[in-house]
């Protein structure tokens, strides 16, 4: 058994860091056979490091929904060195499980979704500690945006500095009306360090982002979705419920489509049409044997819901694909 769970780790730490900005393989691995091995894991495989990040699937027909909860209500889900091991290792368990379809972020502290970093503990920590926590909180966000399945951040209370731009990673946010959201750290002398100078302006605009980040000011959740900054505004309270609805729609989808989608997505609005259209050829050519393909079909055709059984060979074209856009 121990020599089980070495294996699993070292393999997990191996396919970890193709995660990493930067330093993605530029051709197919010559080890390919040790990540496909990683793709098998599951999340049982990965005991918490942090009390303060809950990782959970959702039970029976919500099967695929996988949630991350914020929990350090003493700190207002401030994120310390503690809680950042714990996101980290809980989105490298995601992205090693086969079975996630959709990840929640969500918070189970009363009024607030995170309050960005830990200033009491940032206070104790020298410049160059400083500098690289900044860099390990960047590579998590990173991580949550690289993941290959949809995310969505499920925003209740205050989402500040650090604590928006996590949520700026995720591919949806769904905050209540009391929501609060800023980037507050030109106030403290220093900007958005882990990812918020260049997530915000993509999602709002130049002019607007400027103004967010130049003033530090916080807009409630009305105006965040006016602005574009997040997808649904609903009653206070109810951001979950609207949340997994979303998820669930999307859990019922071809999951093999979802991933080439967010990909073909992501990627192309980085380069030009006539190489982002060839991205996108080949992220749907990589759907057509596959056996959702044609259930979906049959599914139509017999005006029944399909039925998706995500394969291992599947799964592993998918991972190619993204290994030859690199």
């Amino acid at each position: 058994m121990a020599v089980v769970t070495a294996l699993t780790k070292s393999l997990g730490q191996h396919c970890a860091k193709r995660l990493k900005p930067s330093i993605f393989p530029h051709k197919f691995p010559s080890n390919h056979s040790q990540c496909q091995f990683q793709i098998l894991r599951t999340l049982i495989l990965e005991p918490s490091l942090s009390e303060s990040v809950k990782l959970h699937r959702l039970p029976d027909s919500d099967s695929g929904i996988v949630e991350v909860n914020l929990d350090r209500p003493g700190a207002r889900n401030a994120i310390g060195n503690d809680m950042l091991r714990g996101l980290r290792q809980a989105f490298e368990a995601i992205d090693g499980d086969s079975s996630a379809h959709v990840v929640l972020i969500s918070s189970s502290v009363p009024t607030v979704f995170c309050a960005g970093a830990d200033l009491k503990e940032r206070k104790k920590m020298t410049a160059s500690e400083v500098h690289s926590y900044v860099n390990y909180l960047r590579s998590t966000f990173s991580l949550i945006e690289e993941l290959q399945i949809p995310t969505i951040a499920v925003i209740e209370g205050a989402a500040l500095g650090g604590g928006l731009e996590m949520a700026l990673s995720c591919d949806l946010r769904i905050c209540g009306e009391n929501a609060i959201l800023g980037l507050p750290e030109t106030g403290l002398a220093i900007i958005p360090g882990a990812g918020g100078t260049q997530r915000l302006p993509r999602l709002v605009g130049k002019s607007i982002a400027k103004e967010l980040i130049f003033t530090a000011r916080r807009i409630g959740g009305r105006d965040a979705m006016s602005m574009g900054l997040v997808n649904c505004c609903v009653p206070a309270g109810e951001a979950h419920p609207k949340a997994l609805e979303i998820a669930r729609d999307i859990n019922q989808k071809g999951p093999i489509a979802i991933r080439m989608a967010k990909r073909a997505i992501n990627e192309g609005l980085e380069r030009d049409m006539t190489s982002a259209l060839d991205l996108e050829e080949e992220c749907y050519e990589r759907l057509l044997n596959t056996k959702d393909r044609l259930e979906g079909l049959a599914a139509f055709a017999e005006k029944r819901k399909p039925r998706y059984n995500v394969t291992i060979t599947d799964l592993f074209a998918c991972w190619t694909c993204k290994l030859l856009f690199m």
